[in-house]
């Protein structure tokens, strides 16, 4: 497996953002709902429109919260969607005529029985691939850019890196901070801006 990096720079994530919305509404939503909540790839591409919406008669409500349980871990979860996160839900909601049974990011091909599928992995990673090379991107961009953007934004807004090493579920804070593409030039940096 390839070593891919967080998009470190606001710049960065913003053409991201740009290139992605321009193309379409479902790989925009991935790429914001991954870098907003932090989830596993898997466990993205498993959503339904359930997951995220709820019927209030005629319309659909895209909910404040979701819950689901880890594929990798098994643990429960409970994710707050931010604003940013859930007006890209509703715009793709809004646009999409199938049921709450469906998958959140519907692939072009069918099931056996002719029901809509979800996009695959692989498919996920070339998408955000190209839209990071068309942005100008040159680090090694992947599926899990989108989880160690969401950690490394959070660590250095000041998030408690143990609280992001709960998220993450893992074994110590070294790990959590090697996850994130903590490197050497940033701790360098508070040796060098240190002053009292």
């Amino acid at each position: 497996m390839e070593f891919v990096q967080p998009l470190r720079s606001r710049v960065d994530i913003t053409r991201v953002k740009e290139v992605l919305k321009s193309r379409n509404l479902r790989d925009y939503t991935l790429f914001v709902l991954g870098i907003y909540t932090g989830l596993r790839i898997s466990d993205l591409l498993k959503l339904r429109v359930q997951d995220v919406a709820k019927a209030e008669g005629k319309n659909l409500v895209i909910r404040e919260s979701l819950s689901l349980r880890e594929m990798k871990t098994g643990k429960a979860k409970i994710i707050v969607l931010n604003k940013t996160a859930r007006f890209a839900l509703k715009q793709l909601i809004r646009g999409g005529t199938g049921s709450l049974e469906d998958p959140l990011f519907v692939s072009r091909k069918k099931d056996k029985e002719g029901r809509p599928k979800a996009i695959q992995r692989c498919q996920a990673y070339h998408i955000l691939n190209r839209a990071a090379r068309e942005a100008g991107i040159q680090e090694r961009i992947g599926t899990h850019t989108l989880r160690k953007t969401f950690g490394y934004h959070n660590y250095r807004k000041g998030f408690d890196i143990t609280k992001l090493q709960q998220i993450f579920n893992h074994a110590s804070p070294a790990v959590t901070l090697a996850y994130i593409g903590f490197t050497q030039d940033e701790i360098d940096e508070a040796y060098i801006n240190l002053d009292y």
